[in-house]
């Protein structure tokens, strides 16, 4: 089935969502286990859009992860968000110390339906850590994601399902963000960190030529995927939302994955982020510096999101020369693709510029920074960007990778529908 042609694209934060949602489909129809996106949660929409959110559009599946990009893009340039945009996101918090993606009544205590998201609680944790001020916040729910990581040291979306790469490095950035050493968090079972659980997602020697170095989404031996390649290659180093400039001089070429006698000539995590940007730079080579959607009906189609998310990956590991010619890419063609997506959009363009010490109030034309201001409340004011990352502890239906609502209402419809192997046992551990 292929998406409407008159139908609007998703948002990049649900595109995000929908993305792990597809493919964590995939994954389970071959383990025969649940791994239900905590996307589809079943918060019914509002009728009115709460004060402080950014957006227009239905906050149900991506409501606290937009609301947490905007608020960390914002404080990243120096914007000090209105406290209401604030007060939403921590007023989202389960007692539990988790986050789902939406709570229509904040006032109602989250109970067993309420679908507990890994990456929703570490895009708000990063968001509340570096605004600073909500300690206890951030504490819950650093404690909250210790207790669900999974016996190979990495996190599923939802609490119980195989880990996934996307997840996990979405997670290490959060514990990083809090001030955690993501190295000395290890499984209660097994004592593996989170380094280790994200690793096991790269394809090595034993892969094609061309495909070593890429992450799997999931599956260990599924195809390589540049949606979790990006996030890896970020993770594995200690890095998430927000990475700081190398600086002018700090350029250090890509070295793909070699191999001797059949095996890695390097290990670890800083060898296996090198391997990920090798294959990143490799793809966007091929496709004119820009990466293609994965979602089935658009594979021919550029990913905005993932392509800034590339350029993120090569700045962090400091592969300044390298994330120049996408970042070029991402100047001339992403205005248009940020003003119809709103608050995600532009809150990762500006990040992204951060990353590559790129001015985000002249991005390709565009002043990003005011652009994601006008998306939500009236900033209360400025500050100097944060530096520290453990300080006090009007969107669209619309995504660059070109998939269609249709997308969500079909995997959101296909768990409504009951699914056998979406409803195994492994529901009872998401039940906190």
């Amino acid at each position: 089935m292929a998406p409407m042609a008159h139908q609007a694209p998703l948002t990049h934060s649900v595109a995000f969502l929908a993305r792990r949602a597809a493919t964590a489909l995939a994954a389970a129809v071959v383990l025969g286990t649940a791994a239900a996106p905590a996307a589809f949660a079943d918060t019914p929409s509002p009728k009115k859009l709460p004060e402080g959110l950014y957006g227009t559009k239905d906050p149900q599946y991506d409501g606290v992860w937009r609301q947490s990009l905007a608020l960390l893009a914002q404080d990243t340039v120096g914007v000090r968000p209105a406290a209401s945009a604030v007060n939403w996101l921590v007023g989202q918090q389960c007692a539990d110390g988790s986050f789902t993606a939406f709570r229509a009544e904040q006032g109602k205590a989250c109970d067993a339906k309420t679908m507990r998201d890994t990456n929703q609680t570490a895009a708000a944790t990063s968001a509340l850590a570096a605004l600073g001020g909500h300690g206890d916040s951030v504490k819950k729910a650093v404690n909250w994601l210790k207790s669900v990581q999974n016996d190979d040291g990495g996190w599923s979306s939802m609490a119980g399902s195989p880990s996934d790469a996307n997840s996990t490095s979405v997670v290490i950035g959060a514990l990083a963000a809090a001030g955690e050493k993501p190295e000395s968090v290890t499984s209660k079972k097994g004592g593996k960190t989170p380094y280790e659980g994200l690793l096991i997602f790269q394809l090595g020697c034993d892969a094609k030529e061309g495909e070593r170095g890429a992450f799997t989404f999931q599956l260990k031996g599924a195809a390589p995927n540049a949606d979790a390649t990006a996030a890896a290659a970020t993770g594995a180093l200690g890095r998430g939302f927000v990475v700081e400039p190398a600086g002018k001089g700090a350029d250090r070429p890509v070295k793909p994955l070699s191999c001797k006698d059949g095996k890695p000539a390097g290990t670890g995590p800083a060898q296996a982020a090198e391997g990920g940007a090798a294959y990143l730079v490799a793809q966007l080579d091929k496709n004119g510096q820009h990466l293609l959607s994965a979602m089935p009906g658009a594979e021919k189609q550029p990913d905005v999101g993932n392509t800034a998310d590339a350029v993120v990956a090569l700045a962090a590991g400091a592969h300044g020369s390298a994330a120049q010619k996408p970042l070029k890419w991402l100047e001339k063609n992403a205005a248009d693709w940020a003003k119809q997506n709103g608050p995600a959009a532009y809150a990762q363009l500006v990040l992204t510029a951060h990353a590559t010490g790129t001015d985000p109030r002249s991005f390709g034309g565009t002043d990003l920074v005011a652009a994601l201001n006008a998306t939500g409340p009236k900033p209360a004011g400025s500050v100097a960007p944060s530096t520290a990352p453990d300080k006090n502890a009007k969107d669209s239906d619309n995504n660059g990778g070109g998939i269609g609502v249709w997308w969500v209402v079909a995997v959101g419809l296909a768990i409504g529908a009951g699914i056998g192997f979406l409803m195994s046992g492994r529901k009872k551990k998401n039940e906190l």
